[in-house]
């Protein structure tokens, strides 16, 4: 499994980012063009893209972990650019199903799975080439905090939900598979330092072992984890809480 780090969170690069652990992982970093942020991202994907097609076509199965979900993004394209159509598992706390016109905030971090099913919020995402995947392909798990848009959006939509007590094998989408995992799904109190933690959810051993169920398949292509915490805490260091819960999840 080649571990590729990504250290960023959308287009802003992330000095403080670690990954605690001490094994080999290549780092993925550009240098961003001095323009908007969808064109930065835009690059920083194609980067992410063509590292996970290499490595899929070598027959290796990547695994991503970057600062955002957003990332995924370049994650899927490679997949897809590796020949595999791949439909999408997607633990989070959050739906990620927002638009740039639905959303409150106006962050860009909450729309990447509504990306996936066909939403383009600026051309500059065309340069990934990135194939849309059918809702009825994608799987939601937990999604435990929707704004009203968002339940509206999976409520007239054919994305699969599922908790994570309930994922089995069987409620999976056919076929290959690309594993995403935003550590903001485990409950708050387990997992310090997140940048949006949202209460109520799901233990981190539940999480670890409906994660496995589905690597247990052995049809993941990639896996793509949001390490979605702030990259200036103890936790980062080897032997902490969270060099404990990535070595558990990703079999390391």
């Amino acid at each position: 499994m080649t571990m590729l780090s990504v250290p960023y969170h959308l287009d802003e690069y992330l000095p403080d980012f670690r990954l605690p652990w001490r094994g080999h992982t290549e780092t993925v970093a550009e240098e961003l063009p001095d323009s908007d942020m969808w064109s930065r991202m835009a690059v920083l994907h194609e980067a992410v893209a063509g590292r996970v097609a290499d490595e899929i076509r070598a027959g290796r199965t990547p695994t991503v972990l970057s600062g955002d979900c957003m990332v995924a993004l370049g994650t899927a394209a490679g997949v897809q650019r590796a020949g595999v159509d791949a439909a999408v598992v997607w633990f989070d706390a959050h739906g990620d199903v927002q638009t740039m016109e639905t959303s409150t905030s106006g962050y860009a971090g909450g729309i990447p799975l509504r990306v996936l099913a066909g939403y383009r919020p600026d051309p500059a995402m065309d340069r990934l080439g990135l194939r849309t995947i059918a809702e009825e392909r994608l799987m939601l798990v937990d999604g435990r905090d929707l704004d009203p848009p968002e339940a509206e959006y999976l409520d007239a939509s054919e994305v699969r939900r599922s908790a994570v007590a309930d994922l089995g094998a069987g409620d999976l989408p056919e076929g290959p598979l690309l594993l995403h995992v935003d550590l903001d799904v485990i409950d708050p109190d387990e997992v310090p330092g997140m940048l949006f933690p949202t209460p109520g959810g799901p233990s981190g051993d539940a999480v670890v072992e409906a994660v496995h169920r589905v690597l247990d398949t052995g049809r993941v292509e990639a896996v793509s984890v949001g390490c979605t915490w702030r990259p200036d805490r103890d936790e980062d260091l080897p032997g902490g809480v969270r060099a404990k819960l990535l070595a558990v999840l990703l079999r390391r």
